[in-house]
C-alpha cells in the first residue's frame, strides 16, 4: 500500500498545481467509470477548479445511468482538450480503452490513472491503482481526502452509484467493512437510494425484456466445466429496437445460473467485433482468461474484445477452463 499512498500524494500535488484538469473514463462507461469521473468533476467545479469530463464515441450514456447528476456537464469528445495540462482517467485499464481520447492522454503534461483493477497497464505518469479497493469510486474518495476537498450531494450520488455497481449492491466478495463505512458516509447526503437502485438495476423497457428472453433461450450450459454463456447479436438489437447500452447488465441475469462457476456474455458490435464480459464466483480467475485475450479486469469480473467469430471465442474460453 505504500506505493499507492505515494502515488496518491503525487496525484494530489499534480491536481493542486494544474492550470486545468481533463477527466476521461473508458469507452462504453459502466457505473463505476461514469460515477467516479462525475464524482470528481462535481467536486472540482464546486471548488472553482477548471475541469472538463468526457469519454470516447459512441458518446451515449446507458439509460439506467440517467439519474446520475451532472450528465449535462459532460463534454463531447470533440471538445476535449488536445493537450491537457493534467488528465485523469477512471476505471480504464489501458490506453486503448480510452478510444478517441487516447491521443490527448499521450499528449498530456501529466497523466493520472485512477483504477482498482490489478490488470491495469500503469500507463500514466502517476498511477493510483489500488487493487484492494472495491471500486474506482473508492479511490476517488481517497483522492478527495488527500486533496482536502469536501464532498457535495451530487458527488456523493455519483460515488454511491460507482460503489453499488462494482460491489453488485454489496453482494460481491469485494464488499468489506470499509465499503459499508463509505456507503454510510455517502448516504448521509440524503441520497435517493430507493429510486437510484431501481433505475440502476431493475428498470427496463419491455423491449429489453423481449430481447432478454431471446438471449436466455439461446444460453448454453456446459455442466462439466460449470460454464454458461450466451450472445447478443446485432439482429437481436435491431429486431427488438434495443441499444447496446441497454444490455450492459444482462450478464448479471445469466450469472444467476446455479450450475455455473463462470459466465460469459458475448456482444456483437456493428463492425463485427465481439465484446466479451466474464464473471466468476471466485474459484476461477477470469482476469487471467481476459488478459490472455488482450483484456483485463479482476478475478471476479473481466472482459476483452475479439475480431474472431463467436464460436471461436467461446472455444478459447472453454479451452482456458479446466474441466471439473
Amino acid at each position: 500500500m505504500s506505493g499507492v499512498a505515494e502515488a496518491m500524494s503525487a496525484a494530489a500535488t499534480a491536481v493542486r498545481e494544474a492550470s486545468s484538469i481533463a477527466l476521461a473514463c473508458h469507452v462504453n462507461p459502466d457505473g463505476d467509470a461514469l460515477g467516479s469521473m462525475l464524482g470528481l468533476h462535481h467536486v472540482l467545479l464546486a471548488h472553482g477548479m477548471p475541469s472538463v469530463a468526457s469519454f470516447s464515441e459512441p458518446f451515449v450514456v446507458a439509460p439506467h445511468y440517467r439519474d446520475l447528476p451532472g450528465l449535462h456537464l459532460l463534454s463531447p469528445p470533440a471538445a476535449f482538450p488536445s493537450e491537457p495540462d493534467v488528465m485523469i482517467t477512471f476505471d480504464c485499464g489501458s490506453m486503448a480503452r480510452l478510444g478517441d481520447l487516447e491521443r490527448p492522454a499521450k499528449a498530456a503534461r501529466e497523466l493520472i490513472v485512477i483504477d482498482h483493477h490489478i490488470s491495469n497497464e500503469q500507463y500514466g505518469t502517476i498511477n493510483v491503482v489500488d487493487g484492494s479497493a472495491a471500486a474506482s469510486g473508492v479511490v476517488v474518495r481517497d483522492l478527495l481526502r488527500e486533496l482536502g476537498l469536501a464532498l457535495n450531494r451530487d458527488a456523493a450520488v455519483c460515488l454511491y452509484a460507482a460503489l453499488v455497481c462494482d460491489t453488485g449492491r454489496f453482494q460481491y466478495e469485494c464488499t468489506t467493512p470499509a465499503v459499508f463505512e463509505l456507503a454510510r458516509e455517502l448516504a448521509g447526503f440524503d441520497l435517493p437510494i430507493s429510486s437510484l437502485s431501481r433505475t440502476l438495476f431493475e428498470e427496463h423497457r419491455f423491449a429489453y425484456l423481449q430481447l432478454l428472453a431471446a438471449v436466455l433461450q439461446r444460453a448454453a450450459l456446459v455442466p462439466e466445466q460449470r460454464f454458461v454463456w450466451s450472445v447478443v447479436t446485432q439482429d437481436d438489437l435491431h429486431r427488438h429496437d434495443v441499444t447496446m447500452e441497454e444490455v450492459e447488465g444482462l450478464i448479471d441475469i445469466i450469472r444467476r445460473t446455479r450450475e455455473a462457476e463462470v459466465t460469459a456474455l458475448l456482444k456483437e458490435e456493428p463492425d463485427g467485433t465481439v465484446r466479451v464480459s466474464l464473471r466468476s464466483l471466485g474459484e476461477v480467475d477470469v482476469c487471467r482468461i481476459a488478459q490472455a485475450e488482450g483484456g483485463g479486469g479482476h478475478r471476479f469480473a473481466a472482459g476483452f474484445s475479439s475480431d474472431d467469430p463467436t464460436a471461436d471465442v467461446v472455444a478459447r474460453i472453454r479451452a482456458a477452463l479446466a474441466p471439473v
